[in-house]
């Protein structure tokens, strides 16, 4: 049996619930911060009396040494930040300072998290009672305990609370959370390894590192085997990032604050093996002006209008002699011309970097819809001169009427494909899969979109000839006709029966 991956975590309704008590009450800024400090401390608390009772049965006397839980990667919570402290105060006037008091607690023994955690509970403009409400949710409805330690938490519950707001509000959502199913195919496509440094110029909550972490402990049972880098601008994200990294005992080099990777690039000397990447699509202003004839854009000057081509170079310039790229792109950067980024995209490639292209399914993000491209850029190919373009539009399944998500089957598909294309032993298949040469791709004024080159997919020839197929099949149809006439019959006689022409 296919397992799926999980899209939906399961409780993200439930935490929408919670969220929805404090709606009208605080700012929808604030409201941010409060819910993702209680995912937090709720998570790591779960996390943490599941261990305990392990310990407890035990008998070793080792519940409440910290080491016991590191070495499982496991956040040692201290006794004032537990949840059962905090749900035991949630009726109480002082709830929001005992939430404060444990988040200055676990601040207190992970200097990493110093100034990092919410401590926004106490203030008067939060109403006590209806801050018991929700440690009262997070309590009774929200189960953590079997939570898959690979996934991205508080990214994902963050960004469904975002979009769903955006919804209410009528504005964009966030777009710092990348979708598992994406995570996952970006590193079993690059299949990073121990002992290598991870970079995501844009790392949002922290996604690409806890899935390449992940991958690398699967794969050579080795933890802790990658060094980390990163970068974030929006402030709260940043600190999000910091909070996710701590829960997966991950140690991260995030740069000492939140900064703009264009123009303060916090890792100017990295030249780092993976890069992974989901820098926000079409993104402008971005401080061009500042910017021209910066080192970065070996291939040409980025337009002011558009990052894509920006954020590109500038992970480009961050690789090391073989390094590897897979980042996420808004379809537009396969074909655009104008101001001048078709010709960054062809000198791009006439440097033979362009290792592969997939087309993916839309609704495979929460709070954006358009269709994305898989990007993979690689110094040192091993297939020079070529490159593999894929049409996964049609893989996936929907996990609800909005939501689309990738089986573990679906992801090792593509990785297999991408295997096989270096190996030199992929035979492209119609509709799904080619290989296209340089030459080629300049035929086709060096646009890069799939579809292009994979052609549309064969149909099964069923060996009925097309006379016959045409007469049995018009048949049907006056079969169907002369049915929906008597229907419509029947009905106009009941109506004419109560009283009604039509």
């Amino acid at each position: 049996m296919v397992e799926k991956t999980k899209a939906n975590i399961g409780f993200e309704k439930q935490i929408w619930d919670a969220a929805c008590v404090l709606w009208g009450h605080i700012p929808a800024a604030e409201y941010r911060k409060v819910i993702i400090g209680l995912i937090f401390l709720r998570y790591i608390s779960a996390a943490f009396e599941a261990r305990y009772k392990e310990l407890l049965a035990e008998g070793d006397g080792f519940e409440n040494d910290p080491d016991a839980y590191t070495e499982d990667n496991i956040f040692f919570v201290p006794e004032e930040a537990r949840w059962e402290t905090i749900s035991a105060a949630a009726h109480t006037p002082e709830i929001g300072k005992v939430i404060d008091d444990a988040m200055r607690a676990i601040e207190s023994k992970n200097s990493k998290l110093k100034n990092v955690l919410p401590k926004n509970y106490a203030s008067p403009d939060l109403d006590k009672k209806v801050l018991g409400d929700v440690v009262d949710i997070f309590t009774n409805d929200i189960d953590m305990s079997d939570t898959e330690a690979s996934e991205d938490l508080l990214g994902r519950t963050y960004e469904y609370c975002i979009a769903q707001f955006a919804e209410k509000e009528g504005v964009g959502g966030g777009e710092f959370y990348t979708p598992s199913s994406i995570v996952k195919t970006l590193v079993a496509i690059l299949k990073p390894f121990a002992n290598c440094r991870v970079y995501d110029p844009c790392c949002g909550s922290g996604g690409m590192f806890v899935q390449s972490e992940k991958f690398i402990e699967a794969h050579s049972h080795m933890r802790g085997a990658i060094s980390v880098y990163g970068q974030e601008a929006n402030p709260d994200t940043w600190k999000m990032a910091k909070m996710n990294m701590a829960i997966r005992g991950i140690e991260a080099d995030l740069g000492p604050y939140n900064a703009d990777t264009f123009t303060n690039d916090l890792h100017p000397c990295l030249k780092a093996n993976y890069i992974l990447a989901n820098p926000p699509f079409n993104y402008h202003p971005w401080g061009q002006e500042q910017l021209i004839g910066d080192k970065r854009w070996k291939y040409g000057d980025p337009p002011a209008n558009n990052a894509n081509y920006a954020w590109i170079q500038h992970m480009i310039s961050h690789l090391a002699p073989n390094g590897k790229i897979g980042l996420v792109l808004a379809n537009g950067a396969l074909s655009t011309q104008s101001s001048g980024e078709g010709e960054i995209r062809k000198n791009i490639i006439n440097d033979d970097l362009i290792e592969g292209i997939i087309a993916m399914p839309t609704q495979l993000f929460y709070s954006v819809t358009i269709p994305v491209t898989l990007w993979f850029i690689t110094k040192n190919k091993k297939q020079k001169g070529k490159t593999l373009f894929i049409d996964a539009r049609k893989m996936g399944h929907m996990i609800d009427r909005k939501h689309r998500d990738f089986t573990d089957e679906d992801i090792q598909k593509l990785a297999d494909t991408f295997s096989a294309f270096q190996n030199g032993t992929l035979e492209d298949v119609k509709g799904f899969c080619a290989v296209a040469n340089t030459e080629e791709i300049a035929k086709q004024e060096y646009v890069l979109t799939p579809g292009r080159y994979v052609g549309i997919e064969e149909q099964e020839d069923d060996g009925e000839p097309f006379d016959d197929k045409m007469k049995r099949l018009t048949s049907e149809l006056s079969e169907m006709f002369k049915k929906s006439h008597e229907l419509e019959d029947e009905i106009r006689k009941k109506l004419e029966a109560i009283g009604y022409e039509i």
